[in-house]
């Protein structure tokens, strides 16, 4: 792993009702999104909607293992594993409650 890369693990939860960062009472960091899990759609999404959260280009966010599955683990480049955490963390509390 590079020192400028971030792995983050993440469980995505396709078809809701809208795109959204949530933390939950484990520490375990959701993604839901509007895409069905379908030919990539939802990983697209959720690549999208971290990549928003932290702050950096979507061509930045990748997933290295996970793709057809709802848990992933998703590299981020130019960002190291501390600062990742803490910006996701502080865009899941921005977004609504902790579940």
């Amino acid at each position: 792993m590079k020192q400028d890369q971030a792995l983050i693990c993440v469980r995505v939860r396709p078809h809701s009702s809208h795109a959204e960062l949530t933390l939950r009472a484990n520490g375990e960091l959701l993604v839901c999104v509007h895409a069905p899990a379908s030919q990539g759609a939802a990983n697209r999404e959720c690549l999208a909607v971290l990549a928003k959260a932290l702050g950096v280009a979507k061509c930045a966010v990748r997933i290295v293992r996970g793709q057809r599955s709802r848990q992933k683990q998703i590299a981020v480049e130019g960002i190291d594993a501390g600062a990742a955490r803490a910006r996701l963390e502080e865009a899941a509390r921005a977004q609504g409650r902790p579940r």
